[in-house]
């Protein structure tokens, strides 16, 4: 496919998307207007920026804890690696929802004194969604960190290469090329899981919109546009991981 076909063929699904999105519209028995929405304006932006917030400190926190249960899976104490076979296994079988509920109102106050302020539940809630992506951050790391062969380990070690050598010219370079995509996945799931944090009344993004459309019951405006508001973020975010996979791999 040549980049010319590629463009038509790109832009006839987008129109296809949004021809769908303007059938759905003119199917509703009421006009659709965005005016009910208006005194909600000035929040958008810092609602968003909240959404971001948390997302981000989701995905550190996620992946120092998931690098620590690959560690902990590469140990000689076969304790840790039931450790982590075992806590990968009760989260693979825990809604996100269930995880962010019952760090809040469970096993949070038992670690944390103050948790039963609305603040406290909101940073349960975030740990919550941390704990919840961890498994899934350790194995980015156990995929990327196994693509270097024994053999690459052996030639580096014929050629004397240093630590440093070793992961500066070798290693990192191949772990952050395979880790970039699924990182990147992995953020996009975390940005849309935050909107589960409107249980504990965070007010992010889906909590604004949401409850400003129980008030006025403008519900196909508002679903409209809170799924334009999480494509906003999303789908630069793709692109950005998509450009960034096509630098490294110059």
């Amino acid at each position: 496919m040549n980049k010319q076909e590629k463009v038509i063929n790109y832009s006839l699904a987008l129109l296809t998307f949004f021809a769908l999105i303007l059938f759905v519209v003119l199917r509703q028995t009421q006009n659709f207007t965005l005016e009910p929405f208006e005194n909600i304006l000035p929040k958008i932006l810092p609602s968003l920026g909240r959404t971001l917030f948390v997302s981000i400190l989701s995905l550190f926190g996620s992946m120092i804890i998931g690098f620590i249960f690959y560690l902990m899976s590469k140990s000689k104490v076969k304790y840790f690696r039931a450790l982590v076979d075992v806590f990968t296994e009760i989260i693979y079988g825990t809604p996100l929802l269930v995880m962010i509920i019952v760090m809040a109102f469970v096993i949070g106050p038992a670690f944390m004194s103050g948790s039963n302020s609305q603040a406290g539940l909101h940073r349960l809630g975030i740990i919550g969604i941390i704990i919840y992506m961890s498994p899934y951050m350790h194995n980015v790391f156990k995929a990327a960190f196994s693509s270097i062969s024994e053999e690459q380990y052996m030639a580096m070690d014929l050629f004397g290469f240093t630590s440093y050598q070793k992961y500066r010219y070798i290693i990192v370079p191949q772990v952050i090329r395979i880790l970039m995509p699924p990182l990147m996945n992995n953020f996009s799931l975390i940005i849309k899981g935050s909107a589960l944090l409107h249980v504990l009344s965070y007010p992010e993004i889906y909590q604004l919109i949401y409850s400003e459309t129980l008030r006025n019951f403008f519900f196909i405006e508002g679903f409209i546009l809170l799924w334009a508001m999480y494509l906003i973020i999303t789908i630069p975010l793709s692109a950005l991981a998509k450009f960034a996979g096509m630098m490294l791999e110059i």
